[in-house]
């Protein structure tokens, strides 16, 4: 468990730099707006690209860690649907609001997955996050904005419009091309594979950093139901959840501990911005975010040293 803390340290040191850099000097909210678009539109995707295309997926149980992410992802999203008349009535939870819900229990921070699998397992826990961004990242994508376009916007968006919504996300196309590189086998010349891994390994400190521009500190200490709720969702049902899939796939070891690491991440950043484009309740997801990612450090280590 200390090994597991000590390999969390970094990832929150960054988001703790990013939280004071937003205060002391990057104060202008545009030009953080600025950075999370170039993450989310290009260093991200070539982290995507340039890792799930030269990923050793031969040499992991594909069908095991992706099986138990993918349901996982699907057996929340039941629940979190499932919940939604009941937390209606009970605590007057309107549309915009179960949006921001829903995303915070479902969607996974990969930059700090990547980060922690990384520092803890090396190679081995790199390419098992890809298999895990192959299973997670298009279907998330696609749920959150079906439920943002469903129950955000007062007029319901049309399929073909939904459609095009999801066709231009930029994280689903990476894995494409990623994925199909690497089962075509295509050569990724040297000088393309050192710009993408450049971009790529960027992506993961100013992604950290952006997380922590993010974190409102106001309210913090006295949430709402639906943050509470949404906080104990992700941060320990979907890591349970995972972890029961995990075992039931035969998953053991790093493969289990990894696939327990991706589920037990705080929601991911970008949530907000989509939020934000399409009508859901973002402040309440920006709580959402910050308390996770407060608590995630004394969470993730007991999670992942359980499943070891």
């Amino acid at each position: 468990m200390l090994t597991v803390f000590a390999a969390l340290v970094p990832v929150f040191l960054l988001i703790v730099l990013g939280y004071a850099l937003r205060r002391l000097l990057l104060k202008q909210n545009i030009e953080w707006v600025g950075l999370e678009q170039l993450v989310y539109y290009v260093l991200f995707p070539a982290l995507l690209v340039d890792t799930l295309a030269r990923a050793n997926l031969a040499s992991v149980p594909i069908a095991g860690v992706g099986g138990a992410l993918l349901l996982s992802v699907i057996l929340m999203s039941a629940l979190c649907l499932a919940l939604r008349p009941l937390l209606a009535r009970a605590i007057g939870l309107d549309g915009p609001a179960f949006t921001s819900l829903f995303q915070g229990a479902t969607r996974w921070q990969t930059f700090v997955a990547l980060s922690v699998a990384g520092n803890l397992w090396g190679d081995l826990g790199i390419t098992l996050a890809s298999v895990a961004m192959v299973a997670m990242i298009p279907l998330l994508n696609i749920l959150a904005v079906w439920v943002l376009a469903h129950y955000a916007s007062p007029q319901r968006m049309a399929w073909p419009a939904l459609l095009l919504t999801i066709a231009k996300n930029p994280l689903i196309w990476a894995c494409v091309i990623g994925l199909a590189i690497n089962l075509v086998g295509l050569p990724v010349p040297k000088p393309a594979h050192e710009f993408l891994d450049a971009l790529g390994r960027c992506s993961l400190a100013m992604g950290l950093l952006i997380v922590g521009a993010g974190l409102q500190l106001e309210g913090l200490h006295r949430p709402g139901m639906a943050a509470a709720l949404t906080v104990v969702l992700k941060l320990a049902v979907m890591p349970l959840i995972a972890m029961g899939l995990g075992i039931a796939f035969g998953l053991s070891g790093a493969n289990l501990a990894v696939v327990v690491c991706c589920a037990s991440v705080p929601s991911a950043s970008n949530g907000y911005i989509l939020a934000r484009q399409m009508g859901g309740d973002a402040p309440l997801l920006a709580q959402i975010l910050t308390i996770q990612t407060t608590l995630a450090v004394l969470t993730m280590p007991i999670f992942i040293a359980l499943a070891e």
